[in-house]
């Protein structure tokens, strides 16, 4: 796991991603999920790619039920781009790193 990963709660979403000073891409997840753990290692991988200019934070929707319920995430893996605090883009399932890389680059 990349150490550029951080991972976001209930308790200090705000703080960790909404007043951000650079984008950061939040991947909505929990620990049963394949899908989420297939990506998980592209998401890393990004972690690194973009350090210093795009966070990405991860949130486990099982113990952080409010953030999941305030950003109405359905299925998972989700991943909203947040910039400036507003969600930029959102991507719902597995897809490559290619294709987040892409959100991301839109973003920034």
């Amino acid at each position: 796991m990349s150490e550029h990963v951080i991972h976001a709660t209930d308790a200090d979403f705000d703080a960790a991603v909404l007043q951000s000073a650079e984008p950061v891409l939040v991947d909505f997840w929990a620990p049963w999920c394949g899908p989420c753990k297939m990506i998980a290692p592209a998401l890393d991988e990004l972690a690194d790619d973009y350090a210093g200019k795009v966070k990405i934070a991860k949130v486990n929707v099982d113990e952080n039920r409010a953030t999941a319920l305030k950003y109405h995430v359905r299925s998972i893996p989700m991943l909203l781009l947040f910039k400036d605090g507003q969600v930029q883009a959102t991507q719902i399932g597995a897809v490559g790193k290619a294709q987040l890389a892409q959100l991301i680059d839109k973003a920034i």
